[in-house]
């Protein structure tokens, strides 16, 4: 029978579950155990897809299309796995799905409730994941903290696992956070246990407790929370603030964490093999030498809207034995005078995904000053679309060259919506998503990138390049180096005779692992770490005139 582990966090919100799911499930893989991974949310959304950056970070893209939470990318990172839209549920799909079934009549009159219904559901989708992945080992996070009322449905669904599929099958972790008072020097364990005392009130008694901590903790906290909250003494796990987050599983490891799992669970295993994982944690810790990036983009306030671009960047760092330095520059900053200053120690300039029409002219100078100065220029979705825009104003001197998106009048529309996306009315669920083709042009950066001719990689878009003007980029030095096998969408641009200026509608960030970096980004880097910038090569003028 498949086996549940439920983890939930306490005392603050992102304490780490996230990480920590993940890296239990490096843990168990390493130790032949089959694994996946559901994430629950409490928000009534019914999927992040249309919520702000701002209020939701990073929108994580699967394979099959689901937009769905940032964690489920640390989760397919760490455990090396890809994962679909089960993997990932929220209170409004819950609700959506037990309110379409009341309309059907599926309940012949019953009056509908939190408990069975709600709950039902939510058990129902653990199942229904277990059966789907034929996995050993189902880990679900419960998003939020406990004691959120929007979260009570999802804890009491957990709570009735243990009963419905056995107490042997079923295992709690619960991750808090142990503040460090700075005056009198000490780390303090009361919220853990009113955080566990919340926890037992609504009938789950946790398994594991793992602490969170910026400081050493004394082995006097793990007998006075094995006390005080009712768990095995080898259960209370401690997890220090590391300087990679790839140091996780390794800590865990080194907690008994793996072994305590294993036979409480009473799972088939063997030994522990994280010989590759160490040897990819020490490239993180010896790198020598710096990679300096400007991400340019429209959320950099909140540096987990750009959570897998900056991943990638890191694993493509490892590659190469270099730490990346990233300079998070707003992108309306460039729109100053003298803006394009913050560009000058660049090595590398990366241009993200984004929507809407703010910082949109500080982008197109990013890609103007990147192109002028030869500096390596990678542009994802967003980027891509910058990058046309700003090679048709400033080479093809179409002066007024823009997106339809952001100038819907324009003389120019380089970009413009899909033409399946004209019709779609709704916002949520309907762009370009998941998985598509790309046949890779031979001879060009890209194809020497992936070393084959066809490739899939993750969409999140509604507009593309206008084919219209295809022969006029092509003549004037654009190189399309990735379309879609029935020709009609440009995937991947690049510009001739520029060391390496190249974009994609897509979304590589997703994709990429450590110890296997994504091959546009691994090349990025790789270009961007042989630029010699500010004080040892002279300064040219952003402002050019003559055509690549």
């Amino acid at each position: 029978m498949t086996k549940y582990i439920f983890v939930t966090g306490g005392v603050v919100s992102s304490v780490g579950k996230g990480i920590t799911v993940a890296s239990i499930g490096t843990v168990l893989k390493s130790r032949g155990v089959s694994v996946s991974v559901l994430k629950l949310d409490p928000y009534l959304n019914v999927d992040p897809g249309t919520m702000s950056p701002y209020q939701h970070g990073e929108v994580f893209v699967t394979g099959d299309g689901a937009e769905t939470d940032l964690d489920l990318g640390n989760y397919e990172r760490f455990i090396d796995i890809d994962l679909t839209a089960e993997s990932n549920t929220t209170s409004g799909q819950v609700y959506s799905a037990v309110i379409a079934r009341e309309r059907r009549g599926d309940f012949l009159g019953g009056t509908i409730q939190v408990v069975p219904h709600l709950t039902g559901e939510i058990k129902d989708r653990f199942k229904k994941l277990a059966v789907k992945s034929k996995a050993d080992v189902i880990l679900i996070e419960v998003g939020g903290t406990v004691g959120d009322i929007e979260g009570q449905p999802f804890l009491e669904a957990i709570r009735q696992m243990r009963k419905d599929v056995g107490r042997d099958n079923v295992l709690y972790v619960h991750v808090t956070l142990l503040p460090y008072i700075g005056p009198t020097q000490e780390l303090k364990t009361k919220p853990t246990q009113h955080s566990v005392n919340e926890l037992r009130r609504i009938g789950i008694q946790p398994d594991v407790v793992v602490c969170r901590s910026d400081v050493p903790i004394p082995e006097s906290i793990r007998d006075k929370i094995s006390l005080f909250c009712d768990v095995d003494r080898e259960a209370v796990i401690f997890a220090q603030t590391v300087d990679s987050i790839y140091e996780v599983p390794l800590m865990l490891e080194s907690e008994g964490l793996g072994d305590f799992l294993v036979r409480k669970l009473d799972l088939k295993s063997h030994a522990p093999e994280l010989d590759a994982w160490r040897e990819m944690v020490s490239c993180v810790k010896g790198a020598c030498g710096t990679v300096r990036i400007a991400l340019v983009g429209k959320y950099v306030e909140l540096k987990d809207a750009y959570y897998s671009v900056r991943e990638a960047l890191s694993h493509a760092g490892m590659f190469h034995g270099r730490k990346v330095q990233i300079d998070w520059i707003q992108s309306e900053d460039l729109e100053k005078p003298g803006g394009e200053k913050l560009l000058e120690h660049a090595q590398g300039i990366i241009v993200p995904g984004g929507f809407g029409d703010r910082g949109i002219e500080g982008m197109i100078k990013a890609a103007q000053y990147a192109r002028v100065h030869k500096v390596p220029y990678f542009g994802l979705c967003l980027g891509l679309q910058i990058m046309v825009i700003e090679f048709g104003r400033n080479v093809l001197s179409h002066s007024r060259a823009n997106s339809t998106e952001f100038d819907a009048g324009t003389a120019h529309p380089v970009i413009d919506i899909m033409p399946e996306q004209k019709a779609v009315c709704g916002k949520g669920g309907t762009m370009r998503l998941g998985n598509w083709p790309c046949q890779l042009v031979g001879g060009t950066q890209a194809a020497s990138a992936y070393g084959r001719d066809l490739i899939y990689e993750r969409h999140r878009h509604r507009f593309e390049f206008n084919n219209q003007y295809l022969e006029r980029y092509e003549a004037a030095g654009m190189v399309f180096s990735g379309l879609s096998p029935d020709r009609k969408l440009v995937e991947i641009c690049e510009l001739k005779g520029h060391p390496w200026m190249i974009a994609s509608q897509f979304h590589p960030e997703f994709t990429s692992r450590p110890g296997k970096p994504q091959p546009l980004f691994r090349d990025f880097i790789g270009a961007a770490k042989n630029v010699i910038r500010e004080g040892d090569q002279p300064a040219l003028p952003l402002t050019e005139i003559s055509n690549v």
